[in-house]
């Protein structure tokens, strides 16, 4: 499964309208492997930049940022992407969801 991680200092899980870009991590059931920095070239001044970001998602499957704007969720929904919202550094929230989707698919 590919994960995108909304982060503009690659340190920081960041505003998905608002980042300069997304770390993108491959997980498989092990440790997560980075991938990739994918820069978005967003304006920081303007608002409602989502559509940037979501455009250069390509192949992930979950998308991980601390907020999303209600215009965003819609597309990101429309997108078949799944939105994780969670604050933290990016290494603690994709910690977070690796132990959320761990434990959820844990047989009863």
């Amino acid at each position: 499964m590919k994960i995108a991680v909304a982060t503009s200092d690659q340190i920081n899980a960041d505003h998905f309208g608002r980042t300069r870009g997304f770390a993108i991590y491959q997980w498989n059931g092990d440790d997560p492997e980075f991938i990739e920095y994918i820069e978005t070239n967003i304006n920081p001044e303007s608002k409602h930049q989502w559509y940037q970001g979501l455009s250069i998602l390509g192949d992930c499957e979950v998308v991980i940022a601390a907020q999303a704007g209600m215009k965003a969720k819609y597309g990101i929904k429309k997108a078949n992407l799944k939105l994780v919202e969670d604050e933290g550094t990016v290494k603690e929230v994709l910690e977070r969801f690796i132990a959320h989707e761990r434990f959820m698919n844990k047989p009863l």
